[in-house]
């Protein structure tokens, strides 16, 4: 396994890409991307274990979606069984993906933990769903320091598992060293990642600004309420789908592709030319 680096300008190939690739199945990609959200949420309602499976199940559904992108960008038809891509490619890897999950289990609750020690829980309440956010609570200096605290803690531990799913699935990489191989492309090819981020921000801003105008323009017709409400969520779901849909592209072009694919989505090559790679 070889890592690739690339340029900078590559994180701006990866969103066009997300985007092209999404428009080709829109309806395929937005719903497996509601599937996988609906199927992490019914988890989440187990009594007491609940919010730990839901986490668990992340890696996968993030596999999930790789999987039905590189499955659009190559001309198919993404259908619901990629869902369970990650359970159906061998005992060695599944047990390798629900290590993975667990890992992500345990690392996003150290980190709503560390938050904890600042604000009481007020953050990980709200973030996870057992509390409201009021004004008063968003106001409070410990709750924004909680979440500040999370957002930089979450960081390094989105990268480690940026590419960990796609390492098992397609690499056979043991869980920990996928985390290590993750972690060091992402910091290898900042400058793309910087550039992705900054596209990606981008892209959702123009999306709130297009939802603003057309929630207006609902409301000058009389039209707004449960109208406007729908639409932002759609834009909402479609937008996140978009941005799932681009990292498989991020995963593509970091590593060269393994010597024998998982059956379940061949490795192929790109649908265009991949960026010039610098040296390992």
């Amino acid at each position: 396994m070889k890592l690739n680096i690339v340029s900078a300008g590559t994180g701006m190939a990866w969103v066009k890409l997300g985007v092209r690739t999404f428009w080709r199945q829109p309806m395929a990609l937005a719903a497996l991307f509601f599937m996988t959200m609906a199927a992490m949420s019914l988890a989440s309602m187990v009594p007491l274990v609940g919010p730990a499976i839901a986490l668990m199940l992340l890696p996968s559904a993030t596999l999930a979606m790789m999987v039905a992108a590189a499955q659009a960008s190559q001309g198919s038809f993404p259908t619901p069984a990629v869902l369970l891509v990650a359970f159906r490619t061998g005992q060695q890897r599944l047990r390798d993906m629900l290590v993975l999950g667990a890992l992500y289990a345990v690392g996003f609750l150290a980190v709503m933990g560390l938050s904890a020690l600042v604000d009481g829980g007020q953050f990980a309440k709200v973030y996870l769903g057992g509390a409201q956010l009021t004004k008063e609570v968003a106001e409070d200096p410990a709750f924004q320091s909680a979440m500040w605290l999370s957002m930089v803690l979450y960081l390094p531990l989105s990268l480690l598992f940026w590419h960990a799913p796609g390492l098992v699935h397609w690499h056979s990489v043991p869980p920990v060293k996928a985390l290590f191989f993750s972690i060091v492309a992402c910091v290898r090819n900042f400058g793309a990642f910087l550039v992705y981020g900054v596209g990606w921000l981008g892209v959702f801003l123009l999306g709130g600004l297009v939802v603003a105008l057309v929630s207006a323009l609902l409301s000058m017709m009389g039209l707004a309420g449960s109208a406007a409400g729908g639409i932002m969520v759609g834009a909402a779901l479609m937008m996140a789908a978009m941005f799932f849909t681009s990292v498989v592209f991020t995963f593509r072009d970091s590593f060269e592709p393994p010597s024998t694919p998982a059956p379940e989505v061949p490795h192929e090559p790109p649908l265009e030319p991949p960026p010039a790679a610098g040296p390992n």
